[in-house]
């Protein structure tokens, strides 16, 4: 069994997913409604939460979701 992620890292991985639908203008597609909510379910988290942590981080979120790796990760 791995390591538990931190709730950090389960709201950089569910906002750098909401956040590649986003930039392609995909955020009312059937992948986007059928993957997200289960994204939330499995990490326990809730869409106002990964909203918040998009603002709060939006330039490593966006980098991230455009294909490129932030310096310092999700911290």
């Amino acid at each position: 069994m791995g390591k538990a992620k931190s709730l950090k890292d389960k709201l950089y991985g569910a906002a750098v997913l909401k956040m590649s639908f986003r930039l392609r203008g995909d955020e009312t597609s059937p992948a986007f409604r059928y993957v997200y909510p289960g994204v939330l379910r499995d990490l326990e988290l809730d869409d106002e939460k990964v909203e918040q942590y998009i603002e709060e981080n939006r330039e490593s979120v966006e980098k991230a979701a455009r294909g490129s790796t932030p310096e310092q990760g999700p911290r």
